[in-house]
């Protein structure tokens, strides 16, 4: 091995700062969206200080103003297997499956990011990454289009793929991991130069305005990144405000005092100048697909309350069906309300009831506690030995995100509910398993118990979700 001072983590840094970098300088509604972004969590933080000593305390003060995730979109099996190769230099594995069918979209998708508190602590940039399915495309000649051309594209840099080749023998040097940074960049930089004619273009987009946005272009252009909103119905309110065209709603649970899980919202995509190929030169047209995103993140649930949630939502949603316009954005939001007041919302109920998970760690001024008492795990926080903390949720909702794209491809037509799941084709293709998020938060929560516990002289660990 080469040796280097950019770790994976220091190289998913630089990676994460030039994209950041390319994304507003390509789009400018995000770079005034940050802006604001970056003012409301100046005033959060100004008028809640409790909060601000919280954000220390968890180390989230100092990556707040840090991009969470991007989202790409790739076409086929080859582009998401290099995929793999090219996040694992950056310290980035797979985690979670993500069916999209089940709002209608021909993708299924993963999550490359870094998997542990350290690394996240570090820089928790993620790539949200979606595969087309084309055995969802029902209209024949637009699958055979689309898969010839997809097979004569390569997404890579001839160099990205020689750095990538080169990192699996011997690592890189320093210059090398520099390199590797911008060639991997230009995988994901927009072209308004399309592969395709605008005959081809509006040939795909009347079969799904997904189909496309992968197919018709160079490669996987980002289409959107996010940014961390401590008030994420400020910014929604604020964006709307300055005429930024906020989509209708929220996605993910209503407002709470203890948040949960994520809840998203973005700048609708505008239409971007494109060149399409015809047969006497170019000819001008548009696109839109490309947005800017905020979300708000909250604490990461238990199986047990994820079905909550789900079946919460999924009443909403029936008891309100949203517009695909938004047009009835009020009333869903009323009727989201009404039914999650049957979810706890104070974190000793989320504890007791094994709703959620939770880091604990020892009181600074607790003393050791005599084993022989065999404590139980409320009793060692009701006496203030233990401090237990919501973990918090670090990954995606499908119908979320199913929902912001759907926003932001022009796409009005009624939800196709297909529910169309295939994890085991997914990992085939990928070259992989992707990881299952909740054995990493069940896994974080065992271990800060059973250190705690240590700490305080106790060799006994208590499994609070069995």
């Amino acid at each position: 091995m080469h040796e280097s001072s950019a770790s994976a983590d220091a190289i998913r840094a630089m990676f994460a700062s030039a994209i950041s970098d390319m994304y507003q300088a390509e789009a400018p509604q995000y770079r005034a969206m940050k802006a604001l972004v970056a003012e409301l969590n100046r005033q959060a933080l100004a008028e809640d200080l409790p909060l601000k000593r919280r954000l220390r305390q968890s180390g989230e003060f100092e990556r707040l103003d840090i991009e969470r995730h991007g989202a790409i979109r790739v076409g086929t099996a080859e582009e998401l297997s290099m995929l793999l190769r090219l996040f694992a230099i950056m310290g980035m594995a797979p985690v979670g499956y993500y069916d999209l069918s089940v709002a209608g979209l021909p993708v299924h998708s993963t999550a490359f990011r870094p998997i542990g508190e350290a690394a996240m602590r570090a820089c928790p940039f993620r790539i949200f990454a979606s595969l087309l399915r084309l055995d969802l495309i029902v209209d024949a000649k637009a699958r055979e289009i689309a898969a010839k051309i997809l097979a004569q594209r390569d997404i890579f840099t001839l160099r990205c793929r020689e750095l990538i080749d080169l990192f699996e023998v011997r690592g890189f040097d320093d210059e090398e991991a520099r390199e590797f940074v911008v060639e991997a960049t230009k995988t994901f930089r927009w072209n308004g130069l399309a592969i395709v004619s605008s005959a081809i273009y509006q040939k795909l987009y009347a079969t799904h305005p997904l189909l496309a946005d992968i197919v018709c272009f160079k490669g996987p252009h980002i289409n959107h990144l996010t940014l961390h909103a401590l008030d994420i119905d400020a910014v929604h309110a604020a964006m709307a405000a300055k005429g930024m065209s906020p989509k209708a709603i929220i996605e993910g649970p209503p407002r709470r005092r203890c948040p949960i899980l994520l809840r998203q919202t973005s700048f609708k995509a505008r239409p971007e100048p494109v060149e399409f190929i015809e047969e006497d030169g170019r000819r001008r047209g548009a696109h839109a697909a490309r947005f800017g995103e905020i979300e708000q993140r909250g604490a990461a649930l238990t199986a047990k309350g994820r079905a909550l949630y789900d079946r919460l939502l999924a009443e909403a949603q029936a008891e309100v069906p949203l517009a695909t316009d938004g047009a009835n954005a009020v009333a869903f939001n009323a009727a989201l309300t009404r039914r999650f007041a049957a979810f706890p919302d104070d974190d000793e109920t989320l504890r007791g009831e094994k709703l959620a998970f939770f880091r604990y760690s020892p009181e600074a001024s607790a003393k050791a506690v005599d084993p022989a008492s065999r404590p139980a795990l409320d009793d060692l926080l009701q006496a203030g030995a233990l401090r237990a903390e919501p973990i918090l949720y670090e990954d995606f909702l499908p119908v979320s995100a199913a929902g912001i794209f759907r926003s932001n491809l022009g796409d009005q037509r009624a939800e196709d509910l297909i529910e169309r799941a295939d994890q085991r084709a997914f990992e085939a293709v990928l070259g992989a398993p992707v990881v299952d998020e909740l054995a990493l938060y069940e896994e974080a929560e065992t271990r800060s118990l059973a250190t705690s516990l240590k700490a305080l002289g106790l060799d006994h660990a208590a499994e609070p979700h069995p």
